[in-house]
């Protein structure tokens, strides 16, 4: 029996994520199919989810806006979901819908392949924005020991994930003295690269474009970055597993996400 998974969001006809995981399947040579839904509405999302629950889906990975109504849905949530307060990955199992979240899982490896000389242990460490990525973000970093503040445009929502997930709200400041800045935010921050440490690191969650104004500055400054797509490839291994029961096969798939991007381009 073909076993049928995907990613829901809105919109989610930008996604990567189809054709990441296809190469893998088709790698694997497994009997497994991985699209793309875009439930436009919260009622839709739901009726999905119950698509899932009645046998239909093995699972799906969850972009925005989805992630916090992915948790409430489900019935048995996992620690690092529980965690960070969002969910980017449902398995359904016997009529039970299983909450998961592999976001920092990616954080940490797109950190690890592209800032490998960064110890987050210790250091101040700014993350920018207060959606379901921003908050699986400073889990994975406070897990790390890194000391993390929030900064968003909102402060009570960066209020609200603190008290919730950890870390501490930052002010105007905050990302002046910081080894590493994390932008969660859809759109380019507000900040004057050259005021930073010389030797802090940049990340953007966004891969679209590849090398964002955040990080093209950063680049400029000579200053180590870290993108996107890294954090998407992290994020989809462990992704994998927990759908089809195997691990991702070794092949490149950064380089069809690139091709991909070139493409549109």
């Amino acid at each position: 029996m073909t076993i049928e998974a995907g990613v829901a969001g809105h919109p989610i006809g930008h996604s990567l994520s189809p054709l990441i995981h296809t190469a893998w399947i088709l790698a694997a040579g497994l009997d497994a199919r991985y699209g793309a839904f875009g439930p436009e509405t919260p009622e839709r999302f739901r009726a999905l989810v119950q698509r899932g629950r009645s046998g239909g889906l093995r699972g799906l990975n969850v972009t925005a806006p989805y992630k916090a109504p992915a948790l409430s849905l489900a019935d048995e949530v996992g620690a690092t979901a529980a965690a960070c307060g969002s969910a980017n990955l449902l398995l359904f199992e016997a009529g039970r819908v299983i909450a998961d979240s592999t976001d920092g899982a990616g954080l940490m490896a797109a950190l690890a392949e592209q800032a490998a000389g960064l110890e987050v242990a210790g250091q101040p460490v700014v993350v920018l924005g207060a959606g379901g990525a921003a908050r699986a973000a400073v889990a994975a970093l406070a897990a790390a020991g890194a000391e993390v503040a929030v900064v968003n445009r909102t402060p009570a929502r960066a209020e609200a994930l603190t008290a919730e997930v950890g870390g501490v709200v930052g002010g105007p400041g905050a990302t002046a003295g910081a080894a590493l800045i994390v932008n969660a935010l859809s759109v380019p921050p507000e900040i004057d690269v050259g005021a930073l440490r010389p030797d802090a690191v940049l990340m953007d969650m966004t891969y679209r474009p590849l090398i964002t104004p955040f990080l093209a500055a950063g680049r400029a400054r000579g200053l180590t970055t870290v993108d996107g797509l890294a954090m998407l490839i992290g994020q989809a291994r462990p992704s994998f597993s927990a759908l089809f029961g195997v691990e991702p096969p070794g092949i490149d798939v950064r380089a069809l996400a690139l091709a991909a991007l070139e493409g549109e381009a």
